[in-house]
């Protein structure tokens, strides 16, 4: 069998400030852009992957969600406990100054990890977890 990760989705709240976070800090191309406003589906991912992507999505958009859920799933991303992705990088430090220098919100600077990754952790502008580790 041979199966592969095509994409991932996270939820984005304010669709031009996560585009400007994939696409200008991390160096994700855009793969597609589709719906208007605050109801746009963006899909990104790395350059040299282009099979798999990350689908940037309005949160809790399924009809089959409560308000009470919505209002949970509200609550959870603000705190940044909803949704995260880890990615991975040849050049940790370099990926870090990147990031740092768009003035996202960093939770971790670059560290050795007790289970030996190095890494480094920012939150994208949905609140989302995004942990980078040296490949």
């Amino acid at each position: 069998m041979d199966i592969t990760i095509s994409s991932s989705f996270l939820p984005a709240d304010d669709p031009e400030a996560s585009l400007a976070f994939y696409r200008d800090a991390l160096g994700f191309e855009v793969r597609g852009d589709v719906g208007s406003g605050q109801m746009r589906w963006i899909t990104v991912g790395p350059p040299a992957q282009p099979g798999t992507s990350i689908v940037l999505h309005p949160p809790a958009v399924d009809p089959g969600i409560s308000d009470d859920e919505r209002a949970v799933i509200a609550e959870m991303m603000a705190k940044g406990t909803f949704a995260g992705i880890n990615l991975a990088t040849t050049d940790l430090d370099a990926a870090f100054e990147r990031v740092q220098a768009s003035g996202a919100d960093i939770m971790q600077e670059p560290m050795d990890q007790d289970w030996g990754a190095r890494d480094f952790a920012v939150r994208d502008p949905a609140g989302n977890s995004v942990r980078v580790q040296q490949a």
